[in-house]
């Protein structure tokens, strides 16, 4: 056989398997501006998140800080209506004549003036 019917009886023979293609993995290869453009997006969203945070730790402190002083008023209010139970117990015509006797004042009528106010 010469080789030119080689040729010819290879085409014509029939193969065994199945002629396939070959599936090429498709690669997508990014530009350097679209790469420089993710990184600077997964920045900007790393950037954010940590803002939001430090934003949302401020405000619990500011609050937690309003409801100490909201604690200390509260305590301080209790203390001035305490006092002022006090002082309307203490200044009592009764009690007060009674420690002016205690000191060895008398009550004379014609000398007491009445102060309106």
């Amino acid at each position: 056989m010469n080789n030119t019917a080689v040729k010819i009886h290879e085409q014509q023979r029939p193969s065994s398997r199945p002629h396939t293609r070959k599936q090429r993995k498709l690669r997508i290869r990014f530009t350097l501006g679209e790469k420089l453009l993710f990184l600077s997006f997964c920045l900007f969203v790393l950037y954010t998140a940590v803002h939001m945070v430090s934003n949302q730790v401020k405000i619990y402190q500011t609050n937690k800080e309003i409801q100490k002083l909201e604690e200390a008023i509260q305590e301080q209010q209790k203390q001035n209506r305490d006092l002022y139970v006090e002082v309307q117990q203490l200044s009592t015509y009764e009690r007060i004549l009674q420690k002016a006797k205690e000191l060895g004042l008398s009550l004379n009528e014609n000398n007491v003036k009445v102060v309106q106010e």
